[in-house]
């Protein structure tokens, strides 16, 4: 479970929450990292292993740590930024750090991507895999829609570019919300990052509980399973809270009736899918 839907920052008291996820049958949370403090997550990883939940962390970067600033040293705050994120994941004990970091969120120029700007980020993402590394931390990276990025919008600008990075540390995330925005197919955008996808976020199109949007979900599971893929599958919502976030993803109505009942009515559609006996039968 995305712990978005509580927090941004993870300093609220959450032990009922991380308690109540566990008792649900959640086996890892997707924690946000924004900061740097280092004892903070050291403990929040002490809290997490105590109450016997897996960590997998996100982060992004704003305009001030984007690695496709025509400034150099806005491109090497970034790095050196990442790295930071990247210490903090692993007291958190996160063995993956997914994200929208290649380039600034947000944050456009008005025109598409240059090759000097792919570069950039190419550049700086395999300096950031190599030291994610030494932590046992592997990148995932996420592309996002047209309106939050114009670097990696689509599965194909994905591939390609963690190919660039070509760094055995440095793989690929799938949103299925920014799938569903982007993509002429949804299966075939699975099926195109198979083979570096380490991370799956399961999101639906108006950001509410799994299987009751429109996003043909079943069909989403099914190329999973087709492509074998066995790694962690995270559940991301946005609610009127944290009120901060609920601004910068534009939400402005409630999609559900608490994130405790989207958490448990979200996991328990998920586990009908990947528990289905055949392919056939998960399609929506």
């Amino acid at each position: 479970m995305n712990m978005f839907v509580w927090t941004m920052s993870m300093d609220e008291e959450l032990s009922n929450t991380l308690a109540f996820l566990k008792t649900s049958g959640f086996t890892f949370v997707e924690i946000p990292i924004s900061d740097t403090n280092l004892p903070k997550w050291e403990r929040i990883g002490q809290q997490l292993a105590e109450i016997g939940l897996e960590v997998q962390a996100c982060t992004l970067c704003g305009p001030e740590h984007s690695l496709i600033s025509t400034d150099p040293a806005v491109r090497r705050a970034g790095i050196d930024n990442l790295k930071k994120i990247l210490d903090c994941a692993a007291l958190a004990g996160a063995t993956i750090l997914m994200g929208p970091f290649y380039a600034g969120f947000k944050v456009f120029t008005g025109r598409p991507a240059t090759a000097q700007e792919w570069a950039w980020s190419v550049e700086g993402m395999r300096e950031v895999a190599e030291y994610a590394q030494t932590k046992d931390i592997v990148l995932a990276i996420e592309y996002l829609n047209r309106f939050e990025t114009y670097l990696l919008t689509c599965a194909d600008e994905l591939v390609r570019y963690v190919e660039a990075v070509d760094h055995p540390n440095c793989r690929a995330a799938f949103d299925t919300f920014h799938a569903n925005m982007e993509e002429k197919n949804i299966g075939d955008a699975i099926r195109k990052v198979a083979p570096y996808l380490v991370h799956v976020q399961i999101s639906e199109n108006d950001r509410s509980t799994p299987g009751k949007g429109h996003i043909n979900l079943g069909e989403v599971f099914s190329v999973l399973q087709e492509v074998n893929y066995e790694g962690p599958i995270a559940i991301e919502a946005f609610g009127p809270n944290p009120p901060e976030l609920a601004a910068a993803t534009h939400i402005f109505r409630p999609m559900f009736e608490s994130p405790e009942q989207l958490a448990v009515d979200g996991l328990a559609y998920i586990q009908s899918k990947l528990t289905a006996p055949t392919p056939t039968s998960v399609l929506a």
